[in-house]
């Protein structure tokens, strides 16, 4: 993916949750997550996530799959961190068609890193998979406030 689709990616989802009332922190370095954010909870305890975006464009030439996400290297994991992963459509330039916020629970190991893999793709785009639909847009910004978001 060219560096400018990385960066779009990263800032699309920063300015999602800074939009449902999240403060958003970006290192002086990229060595790890791409951004922190924090909330005051309903309880007035304060909420950290460590989050990571990972991008998912199209390509037109994609067949169906029953599974469709992230595989890969993630830089740093921890077990309250939300992997972000937003789902655009085939060479449009724009807003995400989804957002999935996973939790590192629903990360697995794989041979090429890790895998997260939320959708499906069928006729030619992505769909949230009946398990996670959860995870995707403002139900799963609203899950990522929960105390046990880590247990999801």
């Amino acid at each position: 993916m060219s560096k400018a689709r990385y960066y779009f990616a990263e800032l699309y989802v920063a300015g999602l949750l800074a939009n449902a009332g999240w403060n958003v922190y970006f290192p002086h370095r990229d060595k790890g997550m791409d951004f922190i954010i924090s909330k005051t909870g309903t309880d007035g305890r304060e909420i950290i996530r460590p989050v990571q975006v990972k991008g998912k464009y199209l390509s037109a030439d994609k067949g169906n799959k029953s599974t469709y996400g992230y595989v890969g290297k993630l830089k740093q994991v921890h077990p309250d961190m939300v992997l972000a992963i937003p789902f655009f459509s085939v060479n449009q330039p724009g807003p995400a068609l989804f957002v999935a916020y996973m939790p590192f629970s629903r990360i697995k190991k794989h041979s090429r890193g890790y895998r997260c893999q939320p959708a499906a793709f069928r006729n030619g785009k992505p769909i949230p998979r009946p398990d996670y639909k959860k995870f995707f847009d403002n139900e799963g910004l609203a899950l990522i406030e929960k105390p046990d978001w880590n247990n999801y």
